[in-house]
């Protein structure tokens, strides 16, 4: 495989919640720092529900050499909650956000004062300038809730349209599904980079359960194979590491401008399809 030097290429880490979580992510923080990654993204609970664990993850993350970016949302949160966090990661000098709409908290009805992602992109610009580079998501196989292929697009267009500098994209398995959406945007007037989500394999079970509940789809051939390795988790993981490896190097050679990894707070499998790569 040629080696692709050139592009951005980023890990996306949760806060963890316990002492033991707290350990394992710092090893592997120091795993995936051998990789040189462009930044690391950390997540950020339903509500802002793990708002100071979010900071302190990316404070640990830039005293560790390594770039990171808070992930931001809106939903069930006020204006005034959201100019607190904005203002605490300026006093951080952080400088590089990714604006999400979020879920609500489960048993809230609470939506909030800012309803959808452009919103927040709005009033991060509003509030703060030019200061932050604002990542938003896009969904190559559609939001789950989008009523239409067209109502997904035109929801996309708004945050970039609201000041997003670039994306970056829910998992996928198809390549196809993420060339025909950079194709819609780019039929309509969207220039901003789409940076491709990558999900490696460790486990079947997991991963439908993650695909179910938002919206990727494993293409049948893929379901049926794994399903057929059982409790085979060597079996799996190879397979999935051929098959995203395989994936991520058709995309960076057709011109996709970098990779975002979701690594699940895990060093193996990411730093194994990293290195197939030649990244």
């Amino acid at each position: 495989m040629t080696p692709q030097t050139s592009r951005l290429c980023s890990l996306e880490f949760f806060p963890p919640r316990t002492p033991e979580g707290i350990e394992k992510l710092r090893a592997t923080r120091c795993q995936l720092a051998q990789l040189k990654p462009a930044f690391c993204s950390v997540t950020f609970g339903a509500g802002g529900s793990t708002r100071e664990g979010t900071l302190a993850t990316v404070l640990e993350f830039r005293d560790g050499g390594l770039e990171a970016a808070p992930h931001l949302s809106c939903i069930g949160s006020s204006r005034e909650s959201i100019r607190e966090v904005l203002n605490e990661y300026r006093s951080h000098g952080i400088r590089h956000l990714i604006a999400l709409r979020g879920d609500l908290p489960s048993g809230s009805a609470d939506v909030g004062d800012l309803r959808y992602a452009s919103d927040l992109v709005a009033f991060i610009r509003q509030e703060t300038g030019d200061w932050f580079h604002i990542d938003v998501a896009a969904y190559p196989e559609y939001h789950p809730q989008a009523r239409s292929p067209g109502d997904d697009l035109a929801a996309f267009k708004r945050k970039i349209d609201a000041g997003a500098n670039s994306a970056i994209t829910q998992y996928f398995y198809n390549p196809q599904s993420y060339w025909h959406f950079v194709d819609a945007c780019a039929a309509q007037g969207i220039d901003v980079p789409i940076v491709p989500g990558i999900m490696p394999i460790g486990s079947f079970t997991k991963l439908a359960r993650f695909s179910d509940a938002c919206g990727a789809e494993i293409p049948r051939w893929m379901r049926k194979k794994l399903e057929s390795y059982g409790d085979d988790t060597a079996s799996i993981r190879a397979f999935g590491l051929d098959v995203v490896t395989e994936l991520a190097d058709g995309l960076l050679a057709r011109g996709a401008p970098g990779l975002h990894f979701y690594t699940l707070n895990q060093a193996a499998l990411t730093t194994a399809i990293w290195q197939r790569l030649g990244l």
